[in-house]
């Protein structure tokens, strides 16, 4: 048939039901992250990378990454909206609506560009006010007045997949984001380190890899919205030009508490970077690291909980409350055995993780993967809290609730979190490490809250 629904109660035992659950959000959800993986692995390629030009360089791309993210991530946050307005239309069987979403979507993607690039080009200045190091502050300027351009294709890719993902056809999305970090490789390491003739740019050519790697992802996915059957019978791109402002603001109305959900949480990494850049610049070269190694098990969940999302808002689009509950669970149990089997493996093996960053014939190379290694064990410990908190943000947005999720995550994020970073690292003295228990600390507040609000979603009237 042309789209799943989460099962109904009639007829099945309890043990077939969650069986009925589990295989449909593994379908839709392990090609998902795989592709939040494989965009992940682009980034991990340009810090690998740049990692080897000296620890001055990976620290500039490290703070001028976080800046990026900030602005990309509230883009891409309100763009999440169009997934349970999608999926929920889509279970109701109303096809308009769908494609009215989608397409005020793309339109989002395009207006939100342009103040985007007006603060992106201006982060040199930025970092200064911020009280960086000069030299670094410059590269990190040179290195997104490239990359800022890729924001636009960026977020257009956002508002496609999000169509794709609810037509349960997050497979091609895995392939295009397969190829990019293929291509994003190929050109990190033709134009940082100049091979084969190729000029060597360092930041500036990892900036350029950012650009052509997220544009050809755009294209491969929009060629493929107008090709494939049943896409091309919603006729996204059709009559684009036409603006619908009560659609636009209902994805704003949803998607600006997602959106702010999602900064608080990055600003905490964000925020943790720039207090590291206080410390030291080995340390926060080491922070980078293991965030960046933080974030690649982080997709799965990300990935898992996306397709929570999907599966919550068809059962909520079909009224089907038990379903709701199964599509949620599924995903956060999935999620925490993932992130499990992730802090196993930071445990075990922190050092020859770390080591994949760093030219161990550059003299401070032994330091920083110290201190990268101490920091690792701490993430080995939040990644359950990690896990289990963006998962159940996503499937609390399957129910179109935003506004709630919002306040207990800047609460946790920023209450707990960053009120106990700042406060081990400088008045406690622990330096780096008092940072990372900090961070731990938020994603566990967030976790227990909103575990405990999707428990109690019936009795509050979520469903």
């Amino acid at each position: 048939m042309s789209w799943s629904t989460p099962a109904s109660p009639g007829g099945l035992s309890l043990s077939d039901l969650w069986r009925s659950d589990i295989r449909p959000t593994l379908m839709l959800g392990l090609p998902i992250a795989g592709a939040q993986v494989a965009q992940m692995a682009i980034n991990t390629t340009d810090v690998l990378m740049i990692g080897w030009l000296g620890a001055t360089e990976l620290a500039a791309a490290v703070l001028a990454f976080n800046l990026f993210i900030l602005i990309w991530l509230f883009g891409m946050g309100v763009l999440q909206a169009v997934i349970p307005l999608a999926a929920t239309a889509r279970g109701d069987r109303r096809p308009r609506d769908v494609r009215r979403a989608v397409r005020m979507g793309i339109w989002f993607a395009i207006l939100y560009t342009i103040p985007s690039w007006c603060v992106l080009w201006f982060t040199e200045d930025i970092m200064l006010v911020l009280g960086q190091d000069r030299e670094v502050s410059a590269l990190a300027g040179d290195y997104m007045q490239v990359m800022m351009f890729s924001i636009l294709p960026s977020l257009l890719t956002m508002a496609l997949r999000n169509f794709i993902t609810v037509m349960e056809k997050a497979q091609v999305v895995l392939w295009a984001t397969v190829a990019a970090a293929l291509m994003n490789a190929g050109i990190d390491y033709l134009l940082i380190f100049g091979h084969f003739g190729f000029p060597r740019l360092e930041l500036v050519g990892a900036g350029i890899a950012s650009v052509a790697t997220a544009s050809l992802t755009v294209v491969v996915l929009v060629i493929y919205t107008l090709r494939q059957r049943q896409l091309r019978r919603y006729a996204i791109l059709g009559r684009i030009w036409r603006s619908d402002w009560p659609k636009m603001l209902e994805i704003l109305r949803l998607g600006w508490p997602v959106a702010v959900t999602l900064l608080v949480e990055v600003a905490l990494f964000s925020g943790a970077s720039v207090m590291m850049g206080w410390i030291g610049t080995l340390p926060l070269a080491a922070h980078g690291i293991a965030a960046q190694l933080a974030s690649i098990t982080f997709m799965v969940p990300l990935g898992l909980g996306q397709a929570g999302m999907i599966r919550v808002g068809l059962a909520a689009g079909h009224r089907d409350r038990a379903a709701v509950g199964r599509a949620g669970w599924v995903a956060l149990f999935g999620a925490m055995l993932f992130m499990f089997c992730g802090a196993l493996v930071f445990w075990s093996f922190p050092e020859m993780l770390v080591r994949l960053f760093l030219d161990l014939d550059n003299p401070q190379a032994d330091e920083v993967m110290a201190i990268g290694i101490t920091f690792l064990l701490v993430a080995a410990v939040f990644q359950l809290f990690d896990g289990v908190q963006v998962v159940g943000g996503c499937v609390l947005r399957g129910l179109s609730d935003t506004k709630v999720p919002m306040v207990l995550a800047i609460l946790g994020y920023w209450g707990v979190g960053m009120g106990l970073a700042y406060g081990l690292a400088f008045p406690g003295g622990f330096g780096g490490v008092g940072i990372w228990w900090g961070l731990a600390a938020g994603l566990a507040s967030v976790s227990v809250a909103l575990m405990w609000r999707f428990a109690w979603r019936e009795r509050l009237g979520l469903v």
